[in-house]
């Protein structure tokens, strides 16, 4: 290719034919397309197929990286060119059928060059999974002998220290043997090479694992004689053996030699190997040094071509080093202090009991050390502090990072200049500076700006002699306020100068007593009001001179100024006039110019008299002593016989109407602003945004920014917005028809911004609504200003078209206008994968420049900040490490959060991410990725390293991070800059948020497998490895343990409490102290939801000032945000659980918050740590409270939530629903059936794993085992057989069922009467067996209501082993046995969940309160919530459904428990789902939802989402919408 490339550009000969050389895929039309790209096309478009639409094992297709990759290894040569058709690259697939298993022996000789398949993340950090549990060894080992800091360094202490190095190499077997298991799928693609490193792997980690015991047991004394036998060969002398100290420095030789390269950056060095890179000639010195860490490398993880050379500058390895050795210092202190040495007493007194009561079957009654019951004491703190299967991570670290990024992130920011500009009186303060930093920074220029480290940024003011540097910056600021009156956001009558100026000054004239200097000293100690009095002099004089045509009266005209400038020239103004007459004088002249304003000719005598009236006040009122020249006129106009000003038809004496310019309109507006506005400076603007927006933009001109150049030497760069099918516009009719509750969308719109719509009508010069719609023009405007405000792409384009603008302003319209089309032929359809990235690859090649901004369709931008698009540009070229930034990180203003408490809380969370948070991913850290943010790429970079995004389905669902790993694994370097932003919406609903909180989770869950995680964590050093996983995957790791430790802790204290345990080490706590007594009764549960607030906190307090920012948490708390939150960690833990265990298949609830209500409940009955009430609550608050977030959260947070009508409705439409049958055609939105046959699918394709669900259920079996002794019909036997007897209760259950589930089939339709009777008589033989044993076995009324705890879990585990063993118990016919069981559960759930809710829902104040809490935001602005929700029509009433039945049975934390749903005939809904998420509908008419329409919902609508990967938000899989305006279909 190379050689037909040079031959086509020199114009060679060819030595064959001897004429020039052509391409060989040339001449024919569309050659290249049909002979190149379409076959490789075709096999990309096979391998999708086997993907079945992102649900098949990963290992069962090759991705778009499989196929990427391919083409790094010299195999591809094959192919040869021109490339052969007939190749087996080719030819497989085509012939190859979908059924068949053998892979092609193409992409099988693909995986001997690299790892193709995905690699679990707890293999790739290798380092971290030795190096947590040892420190937690050498703690253990401190506070257990109760080591003292002067004793560490004895001979014995080390001796006892130095097993560290044991535990370290049995973590390193059993990661070597979860690298070899967790990759096998793919093992029959390895090469030779990679099998062998792998097994070597495993048997140099079981070497260590034996010989390094051995040399440590032969040190001791009391070394069993067998060891010494065995190791007699070595001579024992006193202190540490010595082979066993040389053991340990060879098996830490690698690490330490890797760590010492590593530091030395001898990695960073590009290396002659067979990828074809060079080495560097500056480190030609290092090359035998650097060939050594590779080849350490090389044994640790494959030999690939990415992940070199990753390594950053000394300075900022040091600084993220220092950030990690502090945060860890601190996180290991408080670990040991607080968590591990308080645990060691209770741990050794709890060993110390001999003698336990056991309240249940103990089947080890004599064992020694108990160590059942020291597990239930340490399980939390291990789960906490160190362990989780299959990884050694750190709860707690991530708390400390929050912590520890929090503080540092403020600090970076503080040193950024952030919020130095955050009110206007800070920004009047600094008005005069404003040019400067304009100059300086958006001004080119030739001069070089050296980058200097300042506590101060001071620019020069701009003195009267530089009035042309001013002038620049004064076009660009009205540009930039012309935008602003063009969006609606400021009035057309209101400009942003300081108001109240004018006013004052003539009240301190009016009532002022003393000398002329002093006045003047006043008025000038206020520099606008200054400007302001001189201005309006000025004017006044040129307004009269432009009226005054009349000879005489230009003379007396002329003579007043000219007296009233001598006055002020010798300072005597005060003396010569009275002062306390110019407010009337000001009176007149401000009729005059509303006059000259309005330009009627018909008010030409009024105009005479104002000037006849002015001029009388002044030589009457005001003058002290008469002008004589002044009056020689008034008696020659007197001997004339006419009035001043009035003039005659034949010789006027005004000009009126004047000769109307734009200079003169705007001249007497201004003049007009300043006479008549007296609204406080302060409070203008009034909007907002427009403050939030002038604030942020002054503020970034004296931040540190690169230096604009020149437009014709800038970066050219492209935009691109992924596109689909929406909309951008409203039609007349989107705008005026009203949903079942009477709000239109232009109804809603007016009162969520009632200011905007007041300017949008002085704009049009509208007074009332009907004006509008009087004209197509008027209503054009209005279709626009809607859609600005409820359809986000609208917005979008708006604000991306604003670059254009801005630079044909910087260039002075010297720009030429580029017009173009380019058209592209592709060899089938451009999606085969996920639909955005598909979009964006698809969409490069139409995009033209040096640089790629990636927009997202819900994202905003403003003028002022495209006009700094120029300074980050330069970002390219400016110095940020070692190496050139490849991807720019640009912050986001989030403008959703104005109405409901929701929206507030998620745009805060989410404004904390995408300022604090990626502030400190980027500084220090070096760990900042591409989130879906507005970053500016490199685009040659990425373009010719495998495009800017991934597109594999399912793997790549979180698409854009993927571009950051690609990024940083090619030597990029991905940057963060918060002196520009863009504006973006985000989800406003608590159904939005979980959707998108499931798609982020789902995602990390796909990328925790990817092998983009899988070599990160092999190529990053240790400390950059966990920025790395603390900010990624580990955060969602972090909240799973969470959820799991509050499991450990409580499955504890029931293990305790039933056993008997907890009794006995009470007993023993009273005798021995407090230390026990508090280690039982501790809570160990973190709720890290709320670690949320801690970032936002901060940002705030920087940006908007620490007082607002203490006010807006304590209104966060008493909006109940931690509810929130909590519930936001749940749907967090649910998702990525469940893409870790079953991957993009639909996954099946396990009654977690029910379980946990069960939980705590036995524990309040058979504790004995929590004798009262208060006891009790105090230990389990944390976790009722967790309960209540989860159960209660969605029906809070729901507007209509606890409306008693909707609420009766909701529930028979539930009833129905789980009553009805189902079948074949049968939607699960009309029937449970059919809805709980489809949660099963999953199951049916699991394998293995449904092994894992059947050992999971077996712990709903201990409820039964412990309790059953507690019933006082077990008379304190604690036989086995008391167990065994229980299960006949199970079996009884399971007959009736049965006998039901028969008798309905044979019966109910021909026998009815006999069906009915055998229901009598197994109600009247339930009836008697319970009379039999309160009779003759002592049942109490107690004993029942606590076998229902008992037995539930039991049935329950049944329920959960009968669906992973479905075919099983299909064939023995218990399978309607079971769906009946689970039917009852079902109902019961419901009606758990339903109770307290229905309760509420009773009394109207709560709905109140309800709406209170959740739009306070909107009550502050003023706006009409409740008639809103109530709509504009009376006697409407929305019906809503209440949740379907497997949110009420299981009620995982990432469900939502209202749903919008509503029959077609009721209120013209109609459920379902849509692939493409179109956004040019109205959404349910709840202020969520509506508040949804304006931001343009934030759940994805681009190409290709599979609405199948977030069914999961409700149970049914809906998510249902109004109907489409107009249309029958869905929305």
């Amino acid at each position: 290719m190379a050689y037909e490339l040079h031959g086509l550009l020199a114009g060679n000969v060819s030595i064959v034919t001897g004429e020039n050389i052509k391409p060989s895929y040339g001449g024919d039309d569309e050659a290249f397309l049909r002979k190149v790209i379409t076959p490789i096309y075709k096999v990309i478009e096979k391998e999708a197929e086997k993907s079945k639409n992102g649900t098949a094992p990963h290992s069962a297709w090759c991705n778009y990286d499989d196929l990427n990759e391919y083409f790094w290894s010299p195999d591809c040569f094959s192919l040869g060119w021109p490339m052969r058709d007939d190749g087996e690259f080719f030819k497989s697939t085509y012939n190859l059928t979908r059924e068949e298993k053998v892979l092609r022996k193409n992409l099988e000789e693909l995986a001997k060059q690299i790892l193709l398949k995905p690699g679990p993340i707890g293999t790739s950090f290798v380092v971290s999974i030795v190096f947590g549990p040892s420190i937690y060894w050498v703690m253990f080992i401190i506070a257990w002998e109760g080591i003292s800091i002067m004793e560490i360094f004895q001979k014995d202490v080390l001796y006892n220290l130095s097993s560290i190095f044991i535990t370290a190499a049995i973590l390193r077997l059993l990661q070597s043997i979860l690298d070899l298991v967790l990759n096998f799928p793919g093992y029959h693609r390895w090469r030779f090479t990679d099998v062998l490193r792998n097994i070597l792997k495993v048997i140099v980690s079981l070497f260590w694992v034996i010989v390094l015991p051995l040399f440590y047991v032969h040190s001791f004394g009391g070394a069993p004689e067998i060891i010494k036998t065995l190791l007699s060969f070595l001579h024992q002398i006193k202190g540490i053996p010595p082979l066993y100290m040389l053991a340990v420095a060879v098996y830490l030789l690698p690490n330490l030699l890797a760590a010492v390269l590593s530091f030395s950056q001898c990695s960073d060095v590009g290396l002659k190997t067979r990828t074809g890179t060079y080495l560097d000639s500056s480190y030609g010195g290092h090359r035998a040094a650097c060939m050594i860490y590779q080849s350490i490398q090389v044994c640790s993880a494959p030999r690939i071509y990415v992940g070199r050379g990753m390594h950053e500058s000394q300075f900022a390895l040091l600084k993220y080093t220092l950030f990690w050795v502090i945060l860890l210092a601190a996180k290991f202190s408080f670990s040991f202090f607080f968590q591990i040495k308080p645990l060691v007493k209770p741990t050794k007194d709890i060993i110390s009991i001999r003698h336990v009561d056991f309240a249940w079957h103990e089947f080890f009654p004599n064992a020694q050390n108990h160590y059942g019951a020291v597990f239930a004491l340490w399980a939390p703190v291990l789960m906490v502090c160190a362990l989780s299967p299959g990884y050694v991570y750190f709860m707690d670290t991530q708390i400390w990072y929050s912590v520890f990024s929090t503080l540092c992130g403020g600090v970076i920011g503080a040193f950024d200049r952030l919020g130095e500009i955050r009110t206007l009186s800070m920004l009047r303060s600094r008005f005069q500076s404003l040019p400067g930093a304009f100059n300086t920074y958006l001004v080119p220029t030739d001069k070089k700006r050296k980058k200097r480290f300042s506590l101060s940024k001071r620019f020069a003011e701009i003195s009267a002699g530089k009035r042309s540097e001013a002038a620049k910056f004064a076009q660009l600021w009205n540009e930039v306020i012309c935008s602003f009156r063009e969006e609606d956001i400021i009035s057309d009558r209101k400009g942003l100068r300081p108001k109240l100026l004018i006013p004052i000054a003539l009240d301190m004239a009016a009532q002022f007593r003393g000398r002329d200097s002093d006045l003047w000293k006043r008025i000038c100690a206020d520099e606008y009001m200054k400007c302001a009095v001189i201005e309006c002099y000025e004017s006044f004089k040129n307004v009269l001179n432009a009226l005054v045509v009349g000879e005489a009266e230009q003379r007396t005209i002329s003579v007043i100024i000219k007296e009233v400038e001598n006055s002020i020239s010798k300072n005597t103004l005060l003396t010569n006039f009275r002062m306390g007459f110019l407010p009337s004088l000001c009176k007149k002249f401000v009729e005059l110019v509303e006059i000259l304003k309005d330009a009627n000719a018909s008010k030409r005598d009024t105009v005479v008299v104002l000037l006849q009236d002015m001029l009388e006040v002044f030589t009457r009122d005001m003058m002290v002593n008469e002008i004589s020249e002044l009056a020689e006129l008034n008696h020659s106009s007197k001997d004339t016989g006419r009035q001043l000003f009035a003039g005659t038809d034949a010789k006027p004496a005004v000009l009126f109407p004047p000769v109307v310019t734009a200079q003169w309109e705007e001249q007497i507006r201004r003049l007009y602003l300043l006479l008549t506005v007296r609204e406080s400076a302060i409070e203008v603007p009034t909007n907002l945004e427009a403050r939030r927006r002038i604030a942020f933009f002054t503020n970034s001109l004296f931040m540190d920014m690169p230096r604009a150049p020149r437009v014709r030497k800038m970066l050219s760069f492209s935009v691109l917005t992924p596109y689909y099918s929406e909309e951008t516009v409203y039609s007349k009719n989107d705008l005026e028809v009203e949903n079942e509750d009477g709000v239109s969308i232009i109804y809603y719109l007016q009162k969520i911004f009632p200011d905007e719509w007041n300017n949008f009508m002085e704009r049009l010069d509208c007074k009332k609504d009907s004006e509008i719609w009087e004209k197509e023009e008027n209503i054009l405007q209005l279709r626009h200003w809607a859609s600005l405000r409820g359809q986000t792409l609208s917005r979008t384009v708006r604000g991306m078209m604003y670059y254009r603008r801005a630079l044909k302003l910087q260039a002075f319209l010297d720009m030429a206008n580029e017009k173009g089309n380019i058209s592209n032929k592709t060899p089938g359809p451009a999606k085969l994968g996920e639909g955005k990235p598909e979009n964006q690859n698809h969409a490069i090649i139409f995009t033209r420049g040096e640089a790629l901004q990636t927009i997202d369709m819900n994202q905003d931008n403003y003028l002022e900040e495209a006009l700094k698009m120029r300074n980050l540009l330069e970002e390219f070229n400016e110095d940020h490490g070692v190496r050139r930034p490849t991807i720019l990180g640009v912050r986001e203003h989030i403008f959703t959060g104005s109405v409901s408490s929701l929206a507030w809380f998620m745009s805060n969370q989410e404004t904390s991410f995408v300022t604090i948070g990626q502030r400190v991913l980027a500084r220090p850290l070096k760990v900042r990725f591409h989130y879906g943010h507005p970053d500016v790429f490199d685009r040659i970079f990425h373009i010719t390293r495998g495009g800017m995004s991934k597109a594999s389905r399912g793997i790549n669902l979180s698409e854009d991070i993927f571009a950051g790993f690609n990024s940083t694994l090619r030597r990029g370097n991905v940057t963060h800059h918060e002196y520009i932003q863009v504006g973006k919406g985000r989800d406003v609903g608590l159904n939005q948020i979980s959707l998108f909180e499931a798609k982020v989770a789902c995602g990390n869950g796909e990328q925790t497998l990817s092998r983009d995680i899988y070599r990160l964590g092999h190529r990053f050093d240790f400390f950059r490895m966990l920025s790395f996983y603390f900010t990624t995957v580990g955060f969602y790791i972090s909240s799973m343990i969470v959820v799991l430790t509050t499991y450990a802790f409580l499955y504890g204290k029931l293990y305790l409490s039933l056993s008997g345990f907890e009794a006995a080490i009470v007993k023993l706590a009273r005798r021995r102290g407090d230390a026990l007594k508090a280690a039982i009764a501790s809570q160990s549960v973190v709720q890290i939801g709320l670690l949320m607030t801690l970032p936002m906190v901060m940002e705030i307090g920087l940006e908007r000032g620490f007082r607002t920012a203490l006010g807006d948490f304590i209104i966060m708390q008493l909006q109940l945000a931690p509810v929130f939150f909590t519930f936001s960690l749940g749907t967090k833990m649910h998702y990525y659980g469940r893409t870790l265990l079953h991957g993009g298949a639909k996954y099946r609830a396990t009654g977690r918050g029910i379980e946990l209500t069960m939980l705590l409940i036995c524990y309040k009955i058979y504790g004995s740590a929590t004798p009262d009430s208060t006891t009790y609550g105090l230990l389990s608050w944390s976790m009722w409270f967790l309960v209540c977030s989860w159960l209660f959260a969605p029906f809070l947070f729901n507007p209509s939530g606890f409306e008693w009508q909707k609420i009766v409705e909701d529930w028979d439409d539930w009833n129905k629903w789980i009553s009805n049958r189902g079948g074949i055609g049968v939607p699960s939105n009309k029937s449970w059936e059919s809805w709980w046959d489809e949660e099963q699918d999953h199951l049916q394709h699991t394998g293995l794993l449904g092994l894992c669900e059947i050992i999971l259920s077996l712990r709903f079996f201990i409820y039964q085992y412990g309790i059953v002794y507690h019933l006082s019909v077990a008379r304190g036997d604690k036989s086995i057989m008391v167990y065994a007897l229980s299960w006949l209760v199970i079996v009884a259950v399971m007959v009736i069922l049965k006998i039901v589930s028969m008798g309905r089939k044979r019966f109910s339709a021909d026998f009815q009467l006999m069906f009915r009777l055998l229901k009598l008589f197994l109600f009247i033989g339930a009836i008697v067996t319970l009379g039999l044993m309160f009779t003759l076995l002592s049942l109490t009324v107690g004993d029942i209501f606590v076998s229902l705890l008992a037995f539930l879990p039991t049935a329950w585990a049944l329920i959960q082993i009968a669906q992973a063993c479905r075919p099983f118990v299909k064939g023995i016919g218990m399978w309607g046995s079971v769906k009946a069981l689970a039917r009852g559960y079902e109902y019961l759930m419901g009606v758990i969940i339903f109770a307290p809710v229905a309760v509420l829902a009773w009394f109207p104040f709560v709905s109140e309160f309800q709406t209170r809490l959740l739009f306070n935001q909107a009550f502050s602005r003023g706006l009409q919530i409740q008639r809103i929700l109530s709509g504009g029509k009376k006697n409407k009433v929305k019906k809503t459904v209440f949740a379907s039945g497997k949110f009420l049975q299981d009620n995982h934390v990432g469900n939502q428990p209202l749903v919008e749903e509503a029959t077609a005939e009721d209120i013209n809904l109609l459920a379902g789902e849509e692939e493409d998420s179109n956004q040019d509908q109205i959404e349910a008419p709840k202020v969520q939802q509506m508040e949804e329409r304006r931001v343009t919902r934030v759940r994805d609508p681009r190409a290709g989402k599979n609405p199948q990967q977030f069914k999961q938000q409700t149970p049914t899989g809906k998510l249902v919408k109004s109907a489409k305006v107009g249309k029958k279909h869905a929305k």
